[in-house]
């Protein structure tokens, strides 16, 4: 399939309250209000293409930005081609979504992490947490630097509460990965759940909730689930 194809099918995927749901949540036209479900279809005919995926994104049709996310090839894309995805995610899904499954799953996915959590740019600081958060998910902690892990810990319980709104939920959201992933941190995650508490997040019109970063992973911990990594973040 090309570009030209996978639009077509993107539009007529289109439906009209999934679009209202997205637009509740952040999304901006031009975009189809496609189902992830769909999305996966088309994937499906697609398979992993790189130069596919660099065409998609540069549409700036939220639906094919995301559909990108998932087709994108971890080994072709570069640093520069990511920095130029985190540029363009406009909104959550791409930010905290599409730009981070893709990044974690690079060489250079954890030092992206670092840098972007460092920028004054809130959808940049947000996928850099969620970077490092799936960076987590999917690498065996031999290969992670604990000590770093450890820093960022102590960082967000002592700065979540007065970071970017956005910020804020992927902040909470890596002390989750963070105690469920890495097992030797568990514990650790846990008292900086416990200090930062309920984390209030604007979140629009929406019914969505910010999870309690304690409540995740004790129940994690009851599922004897910690230290199991995921094959690739991408959903």
């Amino acid at each position: 399939m090309d570009k030209s194809e996978v639009m077509k099918e993107l539009e007529a995927y289109g439906d009209e309250r999934t679009k209202n749901t997205l637009i509740k949540h952040g999304a901006k036209e031009p975009f189809f209000g496609v189902k992830v479900a769909d999305l996966k279809k088309i994937l499906k005919k697609t398979k992993k293409n790189h130069e596919l995926s660099l065409e998609l994104y540069a549409t700036g049709n939220s639906d094919a930005m995301y559909l990108a996310g998932l087709m994108a090839d971890e080994t072709q894309i570069t640093e520069t081609q990511l920095e130029a995805w985190v540029d363009q995610a406009y909104w959550y899904y791409l930010s905290e979504y599409t730009v981070p499954w893709v990044a974690s799953e690079t060489p250079y996915g954890f030092e992206l992490g670092l840098k972007w959590i460092e920028s004054d740019l809130e959808r940049v600081a947000d996928a850099g947490w969620a970077t490092l958060s799936g960076y987590a998910s999917i690498h065996a902690d031999i290969d992670l630097d604990i000590d770093m892990y450890r820093k960022l810990l102590k960082r967000v319980g002592e700065t979540i509460h007065i970071s970017q709104n956005r910020v804020r939920f992927a902040m909470n959201s890596f002390v989750i990965a963070v105690g469920s992933y890495i097992e030797s941190l568990t514990d650790e995650a846990l008292e900086v759940g416990a200090k930062i508490g309920k984390v209030d997040v604007t979140l629009g019109s929406t019914a969505c909730k910010v999870p309690l970063a304690t409540e995740y992973v004790n129940k994690v911990i009851t599922r004897g689930s910690v230290g199991k990594k995921r094959k690739t973040p991408r959903g």
